[in-house]
């Protein structure tokens, strides 16, 4: 099992999604006495609470109504027993003669009583269920049961609703169709459906193999797959799924559930609820078959009162919890079978590798920075050559990592960032040579100071240290990078996803010989270090000893978890939402081509416009008119904000007012003014690129640019400009949206630090400048 600070990958993926279903079972909602155990079900809502408050949509199915129910109907029994004993003994005495296996209509309310609130194992054979079950009580414990709920979420600001479902309501397409939408709407306004079995109506007998669901295990299951979740979680009264019954000596649990290799021995389920390990094992198989949104669940105890948390929750702090089932056949199951091989091995740490390759850059940086600038360009040169020398290399490896996401069938927006082209790699080269000829980044004096007489102190560039660059699926930005890093003198540590693995090794072969050679051996290829070990990033975000900066690439999900997981300094932004604001002065041709080519040059990159703002006056004139016919004509799909939809410019309305498309879709909203423009930007921006098609003449161009609060600013200039190789940096490592240290296209000048220099023409020490009559005093004298 994993540590708290290390998370094998197959877990760690459960923490980005959005939708999940939670079923928590009779044992762990309820005592043994049928009274619901207040300190678990207080949890569940507590962390229910929690996610639903990090926007992760929760679908909740608990058992736990009867056993309530029957406690409540054996208090009532009990207050009526001195009115109706008498009456009652009789009757029941003559109406058990009377009845029959066959006719559970003929059972009295003494029989049912007797039966059912008197047994402590809940029957299962359709026998058993015909004369034992009594509906009533399901009745009479929802009603406790959601009571319950409905104050522990409401202690949570959460907003619950209760939703009773029969197998009729998934059978028939059009009570389906009703249901779902039910859901959708409730989870869209964050209401959180909490979902059982309407045994009142169903009275729970008759389950065949052929049923649709014969317990809350298998309704979870069927919520999960019907309700589109990413993940369920099946919260029972034993840690997971286990080789033999828990009780038993030597029983081990397994981490990952494999069909037709994990061999489990089925003990004895528990004493209140209907479903046992088999069914949950069934269950859980089921939610994750094949065709399934659903891709992976996980059976684990509900008396962990940090289980949800350790599942869902936004860090590994409580460490790895129950069994995993995932989709057959997925990439999820390779990347959980690789983990649990390597936790087998030994070998989910790579801290090791990480700190000994660190220390190892570092030295290589500290021997490039006392070399002369030209070691440094002949360098850069060699790499730039060798792209295009070994492009044909390169390509190939690149298709092999195309193929695998094609048939992973990884998000299109992924798989365009990770192809390469001869067209992209001669970009590369350009930018490299370009970056080459600039002036030395290091020794720069920023600023010059005389303290006193013979003593000038300097503020001067150095590097900063030692890189760790974290990226997803874009091997074009390896070259980038690494170029950045060598320029600057730094050392840098890359660990790329596995879906750009072989794209990743053969660009760092192709760069640790371009440096050696470049360098005439005199800088080993270990400046720039590619880590492939299996393991988990957080282990390498724990060095914060060795490694000075981490720049993450990748998907929002990344970057806020390297955010949220480190102490070493994190430069990156975690959203792309740039918009462009079509003023009331802007003619039709510049709006039209300013948008469609910050939409369709590259909309999965972060610097693509996803939102389209047009002034009220430019429906009038006809320029938000011809602008989004332009856009459409070029394939985008525009989704209407509230004012668009209004005045029908659009047909489909926008879900969210802040998303990254990555895609050709865009959202359109109209704006009174100016200023609304901007309260827009600044409340559902993400600080990075933002843009004004105005008349040049207008002087809302130039407020625009004083007035946006954001990374990069434009006047009738794309979006797409926001790009290290476009600004004439050569290239970047990415764009920052932070406020500290580099804001925007980070090129060289945002991988360095400074440092101070004193000089001093004779000996001088402090003593010499203080007292009340100091032998020396202080000029402050700026000299530069």
């Amino acid at each position: 099992m994993s540590t708290p600070t290390t998370e094998i990958p197959s877990r760690a993926v459960l923490r980005s999604a959005r939708r999940v279903c939670v079923k928590a079972g009779t044992s762990v909602v309820a005592n043994e006495n049928g009274r619901p155990s207040l300190t678990r079900v207080g949890a569940i809502a507590e962390q229910i609470g929690e996610l639903n408050a990090r926007g992760i949509q929760v679908i909740f199915v608990s058992s736990g109504a009867v056993g309530m129910g029957k406690r409540l109907l054996r208090k009532q029994r009990r207050m009526q027993m001195s009115f109706l004993d008498m009456h009652n003994e009789t009757a029941g005495e003559e109406d058990a003669v009377h009845a029959t296996s066959d006719d559970a209509n003929a059972m009295t309310s003494r029989t049912s009583f007797l039966s059912l609130l008197d047994v402590n194992q809940r029957p299962h054979t359709l026998q058993e269920k015909k004369k034992f079950y009594d509906s009533a009580c399901a009745a009479a414990g929802q009603f406790e049961m959601m009571n319950l709920y409905c104050s522990l979420f409401n202690q949570c600001d959460v907003a619950a609703s209760q939703i009773l479902v029969t197998q009729a309501d998934f059978v028939d397409p059009v009570r389906l169709k009703n249901l779902k939408y039910s859901i959708e709407r409730l989870l869209a306004l964050g209401i959180v459906p909490i979902i059982n079995e309407n045994d009142a109506v169903s009275a729970n007998t008759g389950y065949t193999s052929d049923d649709v669901f014969s317990d809350n295990d298998s309704l979870a299951a069927l919520c999960a797959r019907s309700f589109d979740a990413e993940a369920l979680l099946l919260l029972t009264d034993v840690d997971g799924v286990y080789d033999q019954p828990p009780t038993n000596k030597g029983a081990k649990m397994l981490p990952l559930y494999i069909p037709e290799s994990s061999e489990v021995a089925i003990g004895a389920k528990s004493a209140q609820g209907r479903g046992g390990m088999a069914s949950k094992i069934e269950a859980a198989s089921n939610a994750v078959a094949v065709g399934s949104k659903c891709s992976a669940c996980v059976v684990a105890s509900g008396a962990d009162l940090n289980c949800i948390r350790s599942v869902f929750g936004p860090d590994n702090k409580f460490g790895q919890k129950g069994t995993l089932f995932v989709t057959p056949g997925s990439g999820l199951q390779t990347q959980a079978m690789q983990d649990l091989k390597d936790v087998m091995e030994g070998n989910t740490n790579v801290s090791e590798e990480a700190r000994n390759k660190a220390m190892a850059a570092r030295a290589e940086a500290r021997k490039l920075q006392a070399m002369p600038h030209k070691v440094r360009q002949d360098i850069l040169t060699a790499v730039a050559d060798a792209l295009m020398a070994r492009k044909e290399e390169l390509l190939a490896a690149n298709a092999l990592d195309v193929e695998a996401a094609e048939k992973d069938g990884i998000a299109m927006v992924l798989k365009k960032r990770l192809k390469l082209t001869e067209a992209k790699l001669a970009t590369l080269a350009s930018g490299l040579k370009q970056l080459a000829g600039l002036s030395d980044p290091l020794g720069v004096v920023k600023s010059k100071r005389e303290l006193a007489d013979g003593m000038e102190l300097s503020l001067i560039t150095v590097p900063i240290g030692v890189l760790m660059i974290i990226f997803e699926s874009r091997p074009d930005s390896m070259p980038q990078i690494s170029a950045l890093s060598l320029a600057s003198g730094n050392g840098l540590l890359l660990k790329g996803g596995k879906e750009a693995m072989h794209s990743n090794s053969a660009i760092h072969k192709v760069i640790g010989d371009a440096i050696e050679a470049g360098s005439d051996g005199k800088i080993k290829r270990d400046i720039i270090a590619l880590i492939t070990s299996r393991g988990q990033v957080s282990d390498m975000l724990a060095l914060d000893d060795v490694i000075d900066l981490v720049i993450p690439r990748g998907s929002n999900q990344l970057v806020s978890y390297i955010k949220a997981n480190t102490r070493i300094p994190v430069l990156g932004h975690a959203d792309g939402v740039c918009h462009v604001y079509v003023d009331s002065s802007a003619s039709a041709e510049s709006a039209k081509k300013l948008a469609v080519d910050a939409k369709i040059d590259y909309p999965s990159a972060c610097n693509a416009m996803e939102t389209l703002l047009l002034h009220k006056d430019s429906i009038d004139n006809g320029v938000a008119n011809q602008t989004l016919m332009a856009l459409r004509a070029a394939g985008v799909r525009c989704l209407g904000g509230p004012n668009a939809m209004r005045l029908g410019l659009c047909d489909t309305a926008a879900k969210q007012m802040k998303c990254e498309y990555g895609d050709l879709t865009c959202m359109v909203e109209v704006v009174d003014t100016m200023d609304q423009a901007i309260d827009w930007i600044h409340q559902y921006g993400s600080g990075h690129t933002e843009a004004i098609v105005c008349d040049e003449a207008s002087d809302a161009g130039e407020e625009f640019l004083r007035r946006v609060d954001a990374a990069c600013v434009f006047k009738n200039c794309s979006t797409r400009f926001a790009d290290g190789f476009r600004f004439g940096l050569g290239a970047e490592v990415g764009i920052s949206t932070g406020r500290i240290h580099s804001r925007g296209p980070v090129g060289v000048e945002g991988l360095l630090t400074t440092k101070w220099q004193l000089r001093s023409n004779n000996t001088n020490i402090v003593a010499e400048f203080a007292g009340d009559k100091p032998a020396k005093t202080y000029t402050h004298k700026e000299l530069m």
